[in-house]
C-alpha cells in the first residue's frame, strides 16, 4: 500500500479485486451513468413553468425544484467517492444508479412540490455516487497512456452531453403531453444503468483495511447542505432569518469537518492531499468550470424563454450547439500534444470558454436564435476540452488507492461552484422590482456573462501556476501516466 503524503507519483495504479475488467464494458457504463448522471441534473430547466404550476409552487418552490439536484449532489459527490474507494466503486455506482431511479419515479408521480424536490434530491445523491466512481473504475480498468486517456475523453463527452440532453427530453415531455414523462424515462434508464452495472462492471476499490469515516462524512454533507440551502433560499431575499441560520450552520460544520480531519486517524480523506499543487489546480478549475460554465448554462434557458421569448423545445434545441460541441471537443483532446501538460490543457479549456462568452454577453431583447451559436459552440469547445482534462486530472493528483475521493473532490468543487454561478446570475439577472422586467434580464445576463469570461481568464492564469508549481515540487520520471 502507497502512503497518502505528497509525494506520489502520477504513474501509480488503483489496486483490482480481479484482473479480467471487459474495459469496453466498463466504459460503455461508466459514460452512460454519467450521462444519465447529467441528464437527470438538468432535466427540470427547460419545465420549470409546467412544473411550478403542475405542483402549486410559489417563488421558494420553485427555487428549490432548481437546485435540489444541487443540493444532493454536493452533499454526498465527495462522500460516495471516498465510500467506493474502500467499500468497492462497483457497489457503490450500481447503489447510485438504484436511487437515480427510485428518485425520478418519486419526482415523476410528486403531487406536490415537497415530493418533487425529494426525489430530486434522492436523484442528486445517486448522481453523487455515478459520477465520483466512474472516473475510478475507468482508471482501474484502462491501462496508463492512450488507453486511458481515450476512455476519459468518451467520458468527458457524456458529461458534457447531459446538460442539453436533460432540458431538450423535458421539452419534448412536455410537448407531448406532460414533463411527468420525462422523469419516468430517467428512472427506467437509471434501472438500465444498474442492472447493467451489476453484469459488466468488476469491482475495484482503493484500501480495503481502512474505515469509512461516518463523522467526516455527515459534517461534511451537513456543511455543504446548509450552504446550498442558504443560497437557494436568499434568492429571494439575503435578509431572512432562516438564510443567516443556514449559513452560520455552514460555517459551524465545515469548520468542524476541517478539525475533525487534522486529528481523525482515518479521516474522509487526508488534508494532506491538498499539499499537491496540482490537486489545489484541478479542484481550481473545477470551481471555476462550475460557477462560470455550468452556471451560466444552466440559467440561458430562462433568458432565452422569459427575456427573448424563445419556447422551451427552442430554446433547448439551440443549447445542443454547445453540448454538440462539448463532446466533439472532448472526444478530440486526446489529439492534443502528447507533452502538454494538464495545467496547459485547463487553461486553454478556459480561455476558450471565455471567448465563447464575449458573443453571448452581448444579447438584446431582440436577439434572435441564430446570434447565439457561435458563442455556444467555442464555449462548449472550451467545456469539453475541460471536462476530458479534469476527469484525468481529478484521478492523477492523488494516490491511486483514493481514485475516488479524487474525483469526489473535483466533482464537489464543480456543483459547488454551479450552485454560486446559478445564484449569482440569478440575483443581476432577476429583479422583480424593475419597471421592464426582461430587459433587466437581459442587461442582468450580459453582466453575469462578463463576469463569467473575467472567472475563467483568472483561472487560466492561476491553474497551470499551480501546476508548474507541482512539477517543480515532484520531479517526473517518465511520461505522464494520464
Amino acid at each position: 500500500m502507497v502512503a497518502s503524503g505528497p509525494t506520489h507519483h502520477r504513474c501509480q495504479e488503483p489496486t483490482m479485486t480481479a484482473p479480467d475488467a471487459a474495459p469496453r464494458g466498463c466504459l460503455a457504463v461508466t459514460a452512460g451513468g454519467t450521462l444519465v448522471a447529467m441528464t437527470a441534473f438538468t432535466a427540470p430547466l427547460s419545465i420549470v413553468p409546467a412544473v411550478s404550476s403542475d405542483l402549486g409552487a410559489g417563488p421558494v418552490g420553485t427555487a428549490w425544484i432548481l437546485s435540489s439536484t444541487s443540493l444532493g449532489l454536493a452533499v454526498a459527490l465527495l462522500s460516495a467517492g471516498a465510500i467506493g474507494d474502500v467499500v468497492g466503486r462497483r457497489r457503490v455506482f450500481v447503489a447510485g444508479a438504484v436511487l437515480t431511479a427510485v428518485g425520478a419515479a418519486l419526482s415523476g408521480i410528486a403531487a406536490t412540490t415537497a415530493v418533487f424536490v425529494a426525489g430530486r434530491v434522492v436523484q442528486g445523491l445517486g448522481a453523487a455516487a455515478l459520477i465520483a466512481c466512474a472516473l475510478a473504475l475507468i482508471s482501474a480498468a484502462f491501462a496508463p497512456g492512450p488507453p486511458r486517456t481515450r476512455a476519459t475523453a468518451v467520458w468527458g463527452a457524456a458529461m458534457g452531453a447531459g446538460p442539453s440532453v436533460g432540458p431538450l427530453l423535458g421539452a419534448l415531455s412536455e410537448a407531448e403531453g406532460s414533463w411527468r414523462w420525462s422523469y419516468l424515462v430517467l428512472a427506467v434508464l437509471s434501472a438500465g444503468i444498474a442492472v447493467a452495472g451489476q453484469r459488466w462492471l468488476t469491482e475495484s476499490r482503493g484500501d480495503t483495511g481502512r474505515r469509512i469515516d461516518v463523522v467526516g462524512a455527515l459534517l461534511l454533507g451537513t456543511g455543504l447542505g446548509c450552504l446550498l440551502a442558504a443560497l437557494t433560499e436568499g434568492r429571494q431575499g439575503w435578509t431572512q432569518p432562516l438564510v443567516a441560520v443556514l449559513a452560520a450552520a455552514a460555517v459551524v460544520a465545515l469548520v468542524a469537518t476541517g478539525v475533525h480531519l487534522a486529528r481523525s486517524a482515518e479521516p474522509l480523506f487526508p488534508p494532506s492531499l491538498f499539499r499537491r499543487p496540482a490537486l489545489v489546480g484541478a479542484t481550481l478549475a473545477a470551481f471555476v468550470t462550475g460557477g462560470a460554465i455550468i452556471g451560466l448554462m444552466s440559467f440561458i434557458g430562462t433568458v432565452l424563454e422569459r427575456g427573448l421569448a424563445h419556447t422551451a423545445v427552442a430554446a433547448s434545441a439551440i443549447l445542443l450547439a454547445w453540448s454538440l460541441m462539448s463532446v466533439l471537443a472532448s472526444l478530440a483532446a486526446r489529439r492534443l500534444p502528447a507533452g502538454m501538460s494538464g495545467g496547459a490543457r485547463l487553461a486553454l479549456a478556459l480561455a476558450v470558454a471565455a471567448a465563447g462568452f464575449v458573443p453571448l454577453a452581448l444579447l438584446t431583447p431582440a436577439s434572435g436564435l441564430w446570434a447565439l451559436l457561435p458563442g455556444l459552440a467555442v464555449s462548449g469547445a472550451g467545456t469539453g476540452l475541460a471536462n476530458a482534462t479534469l476527469g484525468r486530472e481529478a484521478v492523477a493528483a492523488v494516490p491511486p488507492e483514493r481514485a475516488a475521493t479524487g474525483s469526489g473532490i473535483n466533482n464537489s468543487a464543480r456543483y459547488v461552484g454551479a450552485a454560486f454561478g446559478v445564484t449569482l446570475a440569478t440575483v443581476l439577472a432577476i429583479r422583480p422590482d424593475s419597471p421592464d422586467p426582461v430587459a433587466s434580464l437581459v442587461s442582468g445576463w450580459n453582466v453575469a456573462t462578463w463576469g463569467g469570461a473575467a472567472v475563467c481568464l483568472l483561472g487560466a492564469v492561476a491553474v497551470p501556476l499551480l501546476h508548474r508549481a507541482d512539477d517543480r515540487r515532484i520531479p517526473r520520471v517518465a511520461a505522464p501516466a494520464l
